[in-house]
């Protein structure tokens, strides 16, 4: 299959534009991330065997790993640091499975990513602030990522109350929720983010123009990106996240 950049479709000031609705600009800044750092392409500072988080995000966590462990938790990482290379495997084995096994439209097939899945390069979990985390006590068959098994009588159950109650009492708050009037990415009941650093790190991202990085990068379906699909993907999924993040 042909790759090519989407910024041949889509112009530089897609991203720009994009991005102007019900955002202030400010030139006094109090927090400042590289575009390379915030769209995972440079190394970071990750500590944490097992963990991948920047120190504070890192220290934040296991000290909440101590508490709920005192619960009878154990908070497992499925997932926390991936770079730009991870994601975009990610996003093209998916996109390969939906297009070619599935036998889906690519346009059919985006959409089908974006339910829980990354553009590369705009993934929160190129932070090092973001963990998809389970409970490590409770053995799980299959896809552990999966809503069902949060809610009540699944294995889960307990990790999600527990969560519910004491994660924002670490810092820690559910990116994607299942509030109704949420748009974007699909509920995610794994999925917490280490505010403190994740909440400026989102502020720098919006003052960002990442359409200059990106036109160098080829990944597959790109080619069928459009203003009107960067546009609606930087409202709905890269700002619809928890309002405590914002």
């Amino acid at each position: 299959m042909k790759r090519r950049s989407f910024i041949k479709k889509t112009g530089i000031s897609g991203f720009t534009l994009a991005l102007a609705p019900n955002i202030s600009f400010s030139s006094n800044k109090d927090f400042e991330y590289s575009i390379l750092e915030l769209m995972g392409k440079t190394d970071i500072e990750l500590v944490g065997k097992g963990i991948n988080l920047r120190p504070l995000a890192h220290d934040a966590f296991v000290e909440m790993k101590k508490a709920a462990y005192s619960d009878g938790i154990d908070l497992k990482i499925v997932s926390s640091y991936r770079n730009f290379g991870r994601q975009e495997a990610i996003w093209e084995r998916k996109y390969e499975r939906y297009t070619q096994e599935n036998g889906m439209e690519p346009l059919e097939a985006i959409d089908k990513i974006i339910e829980y899945s990354t553009v590369p390069g705009t993934s929160r979990h190129h932070w090092g602030t973001d963990v998809d985390i389970v409970d490590g006590y409770r053995k799980v068959e299959g896809d552990v990522l999966l809503p069902s098994k949060f809610e009540s009588g699944g294995p889960y159950e307990d990790f999600k109350k527990w969560m519910d109650e004491n994660a924002n009492t670490f810092d820690f708050y559910l990116v994607y929720t299942n509030d109704p009037k949420r748009k974007g990415f699909k509920y995610e009941p794994w999925h917490y983010s280490f505010a403190p650093i994740s909440v400026p790190m989102l502020t720098e991202f919006r003052r960002k123009n990442i359409m200059q990085l990106l036109q160098q990068e080829e990944f597959l379906g790109c080619e069928h990106f459009t203003n009107g699909f960067i546009t609606n993907y930087i409202q709905n999924n890269i700002l619809g996240v928890n309002k405590e993040l914002l």
